[in-house]
């Protein structure tokens, strides 16, 4: 029996989609799902959504806020380039709908697909609709048959094969953390690797380049075709594309960065110009910044980004507008957890940490290690001499640049894979 909660993706296709604030983004075309190894339900990771007729593009469920019988509303922004699939990919309309599955009964038709939430705004196929004794056309029956509601496991189309295909390495990475993707990537033989990588999708990817070893993102990065790496490139944090592009040759460091976006390519040769070992070689451009009269309930909104690191959500800055680095005149910093004290209607600038000085981006290791053991902090601001933010250094981007060059190679070596179980 289907779960209350599901929804068949018939019911999707064509539903209006909107932003939080009821503006049209486009209507859906097609949900994106991927198999999983362990018996677990393929997951669901996205819609395709056609944008007023002149493009497809990608919205990944965790930015779907809600789905009801009229409208899918989605939450935050989206990235509007055209929708490209990987190869671990399926369709769920273009792929299933008409497909000839084997019943006891005799042959019968995948008629719909039912998907379901499972945990954290994740969502998962749960059922599938097959007419037996019958045939279809798309949306369309052409002749009798019962109707038969089955578990997803019961369409073999759905359940990955136990070979050790590249589909079912890249469905076993899909469950792992960066750094165990990483060590996977690590192991692989040359040919086994060239296979993997071009399977699996951009964010997945850029996420494991970060955990590599600077040889081996070289020798990933280097083996696709330069519009993708631009586009890997853009999918990673800034100052690791800039610690990447800064070991390629320069030509080819160029023509990478004339593929990526304005906006990201500007963000990596900001911090280019920086030395490694420097405060602004160290940070990223994008620390959480609001303007002077944003509340205490605006500024945790911002911290909840599923997508910012712990470090990173662990502090706000305060500036004049433009908001974006290089920002305006910076104002001070304020702790979350100070945040967390305060009543939702206070502004921000009435919490600044009078007592935080912040770094210069020529600072040298040294001086951020002992500015970090001053403050007891796990993320500083970066602010030039003409009072901008620039940026902001982790803890974690500290640690990268203290640590010996080859500990990411080491812990290749010494980390065993693991998958998250559940879901």
């Amino acid at each position: 029996m289907v779960k209350s909660t599901s929804v068949f993706v018939s019911r999707l296709r064509g539903l209006p989609v909107l932003d939080v604030s009821g503006d049209s983004v486009g209507r859906v075309r097609d949900v994106v799902i991927s198999l999983r190894t362990l018996a677990r339900a393929p997951r669901v990771k996205g819609l395709v959504v056609d944008i007023f007729g002149r493009r497809r593009i990608f919205v990944p469920m965790i930015r779907v806020h809600s789905i009801s019988a009229s409208q899918v509303t989605i939450s935050a922004q989206v990235d509007t380039r055209q929708f490209r699939r990987w190869e671990s990919e399926m369709l769920v309309i273009a792929d299933l709908f008409d497909r000839t599955v084997e019943r006891p009964g005799g042959p019968g038709v995948i008629y719909d697909i039912a998907m379901g939430p499972a945990r954290a705004r994740e969502w998962e196929i749960t059922d599938a609709a097959i007419r037996e004794g019958g045939s279809m056309s798309r949306f369309r029956l052409r002749t009798g048959g019962n109707t038969v509601i089955v578990p997803w496991n019961e369409v073999p189309a759905l359940v990955l094969s136990a070979e050790r295909t590249t589909d079912t390495v890249v469905a076993r990475m899909a469950d792992m953390k960066p750094a165990d993707v990483a060590r996977e990537l690590h192991d692989m033989d040359p040919e086994r690797l060239a296979d993997v990588v071009h399977a699996l999708d951009d964010t997945q990817l850029a996420g494991a380049l970060e955990e590599l070893p600077s040889d081996e993102q070289v020798q990933v990065i280097t083996t696709l075709d330069n519009e993708r790496a631009a586009d890997i490139l853009e999918e990673m944090d800034p100052d690791d594309a800039a610690d990447l592009i800064g070991e390629l040759p320069k030509d080819v460091a160029e023509d990478l960065l004339q593929r990526m976006e304005p906006e990201d390519a500007q963000d990596v040769r900001n911090l280019l110009l920086y030395e490694d070992y420097t405060a602004g070689g160290m940070m990223t451009p994008e620390p959480v910044i609001l303007p002077p009269d944003a509340t205490v309930a605006d500024a945790l909104a911002r911290v909840r980004d599923e997508e910012l690191t712990p470090a990173l959500a662990s502090m706000v800055f305060v500036c004049r507008a433009p908001l974006d680095t290089p920002s305006g005149r910076f104002l001070g910093a304020v702790h979350t957890q100070r945040l967390l004290r305060e009543p939702p209607s206070f502004m921000v600038s009435r919490l600044i940490d009078t007592g935080l000085e912040p770094m210069s981006p020529e600072s040298g290791i040294a001086d951020v290690s002992r500015y970090f053991a001053t403050y007891n902090l796990v993320v500083a601001p970066v602010v030039n001499s003409d009072q901008q933010l620039v940026g902001a250094v982790t803890v974690d981007d500290l640690l990268d640049h203290m640590l010996p060059e080859d500990w990411r190679g080491s812990q290749m070596d010494g980390v065993e894979p693991r998958e998250v179980s559940g879901g």
